[in-house]
C-alpha cells in the first residue's frame, strides 16, 4: 500500500471526524515509538520465516491450515447472518451495541423468513454461512431454524458455522446443533475469563471447534498457557483478531492506555504485536494448534472487496470487468466519430463477440472489455476508464441504476450501481502502466507520487497488501 504524505493526512482527518472532540483523548505513537514497534514486528516476522503462512497479500499470518470457514471467508464466498443483536455479556472490546433482538440481517438486508435467506444464499452462490449476533443462543430456536433451513437445501456442499460466547451452551443444545447439520462452532472465551470448559465440551460433538478472540495485550501470559490447554483439549483452531476502536467501545479501550494507530479505522498497536508474539510462542513451543492472525486490514479490505464483487456480478454489463478490489470497471475510447466507428466495424469484421463491446448511438463512445484490448487501436483515439460500486437493498432507492433480483415469488432484492470516480482519460504514456496494473495486479515499482488520478485508479483496481502501516 502506498502511504504518501497526503494519503496519511487524509486517513488522519477521517479518524478525527469519526471521534470528534474525543479524538484528543487518544494516544498515538511518536516517531520513536513507531520505529521501535516496526522493528519489533519485523524481528518477530523474520524469526518466523517459513514456519508461517503470509496470505492475502501479507495481511493474514497463520500457522498450519485455516479452518474451513476461514478458507471460505478468504475466498469471498461467505455470508454472515446476524441472527439477533442481543448479547448477554458485556465484553470491554465489543465493537457494537448488543441490546436488540432484531430480525436476522446480512449485508444490510433483513431476512425474517429463513426460506428467503436460503434463496438468497442460492442466488448469490455462497459456499459458507455463519450464524452470529449478538449471541445466537439468546434466540436458540431461531438460530436452529435457520441452520436447518440452510442445511436442508445445501447439505454438505455448504459449510455452516456459529459464533457464541459459550455462556448458554449445554450438551443438549450442542447435540441439537450437530443434528441440524452445524459444521463448526466458534467460542469467544474472552467473555468467560478464558474458561475453556464450554469449548472443550463441544469437542467430539461438533465436527470443528474453534476459539476466536481478540488479541488482548494484558492477557498475553495467560494466553500462552491457554494455547497449550486448547491443544490438549482438542480445539481445532485459534483465531486472533486485532482490537479495533469504535464509538461504542471507546471509553473501555481508552481507559486501558493502549497506543492507537491511524488507518482505515483506528486500531490498537499492542494488539497486533500480541497476536504475532503468540504465534511465535506456539511455534517455538511446538504446540499442535493452528493459529490464525486475522488482522483488521485483512477483514476491512478482503471482506469488503468480496461483498462488492458478489453484488457486481449481478449487475455489471458484459463489456465491463470486476476489479480485484470489487469495483466495476468500464473502459471506452473517444475521438473523431469516424475513427470510433472504424474501430467498431473492425471488431465486427474480426469476429469479436459482440457482448464484449458496445457503441453509443452516434459512436461518441466505444465501450470494450479489457480482454479484447489487443484488438483496439489507440493511435487515433483516447482511452478512458471509470469505476462503479454496488449496493444491495430490499427496495430500490431510485437514486441509481438498479437491477431486480427475484429470490422467489414473494421476495425480491435490488442491486444498485453508482459511479465512484469521475471518468479518467489516460495519456499515451500512462496506458502501458495501466496495462501492467491489470496484468500483474500490482503497481510494481511505478511511482505515482501525489497524482490524484493514479491514486484513484490504484484504489479501485487493487486490494492493498501488507500488514497495517504504523503511523
Amino acid at each position: 500500500m502506498i502511504y504518501t504524505d497526503d494519503y496519511r493526512a487524509f486517513l488522519i482527518e477521517q479518524n478525527k471526524k469519526e471521534y470528534g472532540d474525543n479524538y484528543t483523548l487518544l494516544k498515538f505513537p511518536d516517531i520513536v515509538e513507531i520505529k521501535n514497534a516496526v522493528s519489533e514486528r519485523e524481528e518477530i516476522l523474520s524469526s518466523l520465516g517459513e514456519k508461517v503462512n503470509f496470505g492475502f497479500k501479507g495481511t493474514k499470518v497463520y500457522t498450519g491450515s485455516l479452518s474451513p470457514g476461514c478458507k471460505i471467508c478468504s475466498n469471498g464466498m461467505w455470508s454472515c447472518l446476524f441472527i439477533n443483536g442481543l448479547c448477554n455479556c458485556r465484553c470491554f472490546y465489543c465493537p457494537a451495541k448488543q441490546e436488540e433482538t432484531d430480525e436476522p440481517t446480512t449485508n444490510t438486508v433483513s431476512f425474517p423468513d429463513p426460506r428467503d435467506y436460503v434463496d438468497y444464499i442460492d442466488k448469490f452462490y455462497f459456499e459458507g454461512v455463519s450464524i452470529s449476533g449478538g449471541e445466537p443462543f439468546n434466540t436458540f430456536e431461531r438460530s436452529l431454524e435457520y441452520i436447518k433451513a440452510v442445511k436442508k437445501r445445501f447439505g454438505n456442499y455448504l459449510h455452516l458455522w456459529l459464533y457464541t460466547n459459550g455462556t448458554k451452551v449445554t450438551k443438549e443444545k450442542l447435540i441439537r446443533l450437530r443434528n441440524a447439520g452445524l459444521d463448526e462452532i466458534r467460542f469467544d472465551i474472552g467473555a468467560t475469563k478464558y474458561n475453556l470448559k464450554k469449548a472443550a465440551s463441544a469437542v467430539g460433538l461438533i465436527p470443528i471447534v474453534t476459539v476466536e478472540i481478540p488479541a488482548i495485550p494484558e492477557e498475553f501470559d495467560l494466553m500462552k498457557k491457554k494455547i497449550k490447554e486448547m491443544s490438549e483439549a482438542g480445539i481445532n483452531h485459534l483465531n486472533l483478531h486485532q482490537l479495533r476502536l469504535t464509538p461504542f467501545n471507546f471509553k473501555n479501550l481508552v481507559s486501558r492506555n493502549y497506543t492507537f494507530l491511524h488507518g482505515e479505522k483506528v486500531t490498537v498497536l499492542e494488539s497486533e504485536l500480541t497476536a504475532l508474539k503468540l504465534i511465535k510462542y506456539s511455534i517455538e513451543n511446538e504446540i499442535d494448534l493452528p493459529v490464525n492472525y486475522c488482522s483488521f486490514v485483512y477483514k476491512n479490505r478482503f471482506q469488503k472487496a468480496a461483498a462488492r464483487k458478489r453484488n457486481a456480478m449481478m449487475i455489471k454489463k458484459s463489456f465491463q470487468s470486476i476489479t480485484e478490489n470489487g469495483y466495476i470497471r468500464y473502459m471506452f475510447i473517444t475521438g473523431n466519430l469516424t475513427d470510433v466507428k472504424h474501430q467498431y466495424d473492425s471488431l465486427i469484421a474480426n469476429g469479436v463477440k459482440e457482448q464484449l463491446f458496445q457503441a453509443t448511438k452516434h459512436f461518441e463512445r466505444l465501450y470494450f472489455h479489457s480482454s479484447i484490448w489487443s484488438k483496439i487501436d489507440l493511435s487515433r483515439c483516447r482511452l478512458n476508464i471509470g469505476y462503479e460500486e454496488t449496493s444491495i437493498h430490499s427496495k430500490p432507492t431510485y437514486l441509481s441504476i438498479f437491477k431486480e433480483i427475484e429470490l422467489n415469488k414473494e421476495r425480491k432484492l435490488f442491486v444498485e450501481k453508482f459511479g465512484v470516480t469521475a471518468e479518467i482519460a489516460l495519456e499515451e504514456n500512462d496506458i502501458e502502466i495501466f496495462k501492467n496494473i491489470l496484468r500483474n495486479k500490482s503497481i510494481n515499482d511505478v511511482s505515482i507520487g501525489e497524482d490524484i488520478a493514479w491514486r484513484k485508479i490504484i484504489k479501485h483496481e487493487l486490494i492493498p497488501g501488507s500488514l497495517q502501516v504504523y503511523f
